[in-house]
């Protein structure tokens, strides 16, 4: 090859293609030469390398790759930087913040008096009176003005109007902080293969997250979505859309944090990762880890059974606890009424009545409250009674178990005081902020229990790499 590189480029020196490596080590014998062959060799003045400096190339790792061999280039590290756990964690903190103000958006009946959707352009507030009167005169088309507040002066205008702009700016921002440092990390390899995956999904998510907001928004802006003469509200199905993806973009922040975390806990100490992965492992844990996992759905459907109350206002009628009426439940005619059926033979009477019915709709949001507080109570009653639980689980899930008990039981308390004070701001944020950390304390005693497998086998390789090889005899 060096040869047709000096027939190629004559104007170079002989020095550049000269093996200077080689110039300082003696000639090797003319077996060797042999064995090694003219193509694995590399001449100098002095004598002949027995094997030249590896040289790695394109042309190299195709072939090798061609012939089945184990070379691998490796773009992504094994492990994430613990740096990229604290970023998913703040993110996490500040999409949990953006749920809590986007409930007291919604609260204080803020969210439609923004009609245009300016991702933009609409960065800036209204800077002058003319931009506020321009502002003005936009939401005093809308329904909401006409229907709702056909009395309201600029002033309160403003009031409801900063509240969703700083919602909006909310959301921007997290997209920025959560994109641009993602960009960053995949780009200078401080993430693992798997996890620059798992980040480009995130970040797909938070922009599907915008473009449900406005989609939510722009149901509370036309008429023909819900019935004349009613109270002007965004669309409960799209509320509750927008809510589940918040959820979930939190949920996957939260998760892939604390993954990050372990990894580096454990591989800090493999041999008591693998004793405590062994522990983990046991059959007598399996029906605790998929209880576990289970709850975390059932927490998670609650939460949105509760975006389709609030997106109806059906907290405001039945302030009562644990009656509704003069019965636990209302009457059967009520809540499957043939008032919401939209088909001529009634054949979606069932489903309508489920999530257009406020009545139906608070009282699938009571049994399912009930079913999570009751299962919390009972899984939490497993670990202490049960003598197989007592044995093998670790103190780390009973603590998390006793975080989840005190959470369930805080929000239960929370949403009874919601409804009997006939949902008062505090109370219902309170109770919305809630459900959120109710699930982040399944989320977190589910990685305490699950088992981590990437985790696992890298353990496995770095014990395997450490232990000492013994000379044949």
């Amino acid at each position: 090859m060096f040869g047709i590189l000096r027939r190629a480029a004559p104007r170079l020196t002989r020095n550049f293609f000269t093996c200077h490596h080689a110039s300082n080590i003696p000639a090797t014998s003319k077996t060797t030469r042999r064995l090694l062959g003219s193509s694995a060799t590399c001449r100098s003045g002095d004598g002949i390398l027995s094997k030249p400096p590896t040289v790695f190339s394109l042309t190299n790792l195709s072939s090798s790759l061609k012939s089945g061999g184990k070379t691998r280039v490796k773009i992504f590290p094994e492990t994430s930087n613990k740096s990229v756990a604290y970023w998913l964690l703040g993110s996490a903190a500040s999409v949990f913040g953006i749920v809590v103000f986007g409930g007291l958006t919604r609260l204080t009946e803020s969210g439609l008096s923004i009609t245009e959707w300016r991702p933009v352009t609409g960065s800036l507030p209204p800077r002058d009176a003319a931009d506020w009167d321009a502002e003005f005169a936009k939401y005093r088309s809308s329904p909401e003005f006409k229907l709702l507040n056909p009395h309201m002066t600029l002033d309160e205008f403003k009031s409801i109007y900063y509240m969703e702009w700083t919602h909006r700016i909310w959301g921007r921002l997290v997209g920025i902080s959560f994109l641009l440092p993602a960009a960053y990390f995949i780009a200078r390899r401080k993430v693992s293969a798997p996890m620059a995956g798992k980040i480009v999904g995130i970040a797909g998510l938070i922009g599907f997250q915008g473009f449900l907001g406005w989609w939510m928004v722009k149901s509370g802006l036309k008429d023909d979505l819900f019935a004349p003469g009613s109270h002007p509200r965004v669309s409960q199905y799209r509320l509750t859309a927008h809510l589940g993806t918040a959820f979930l973009c939190y949920t996957a922040m939260l998760w892939n944090g604390l993954s990050i975390l372990r990894e580096h806990k454990l591989l800090a100490n493999p041999q008591t990762a693998l004793r405590l992965f062994d522990h983990l492992k046991s059959p007598g844990l399996r029906v605790f880890r998929r209880s576990v996992g289970a709850l975390a759905v059932l927490v998670f459907c609650t939460a949105m059974s509760g975006g389709l109350v609030a997106g109806l206002d059906a907290g405001l009628i039945y302030n009562e606890f644990p009656y509704m009426g003069t019965g636990l439940t209302p009457p059967k005619s009520e809540l499957f009424s043939d008032f919401y059926s939209h088909t001529p033979d009634k054949s979606d009477i069932w489903w309508r009545n489920a999530l257009e019915n406020p009545s139906l709709v608070q009282l699938d949001h009571r049994i399912l409250a009930t079913t999570t507080f009751t299962s919390v109570m009972g899984l939490w009653a497993y670990t202490k009674l049960s003598p197989t639980l007592k044995k093998l689980l670790p103190a780390a899930c009973r603590k998390g178990m006793h975080g989840v008990v005190g959470f369930v039981c805080l929000q239960v308390a929370l949403g009874i005081s919601t409804l009997l004070y006939l949902v008062p701001l505090p109370l219902a944020s309170a109770h919305q902020a809630g459900s959120l950390a109710l699930l982040s304390s399944v989320i977190i005693l589910g990685g305490r229990t699950w088992v981590p497998r990437r985790a696992a086998r890298l353990i496995q390789q770095r014990l395997a790499h450490s232990r000492p090889v013994l000379p044949k005899r």
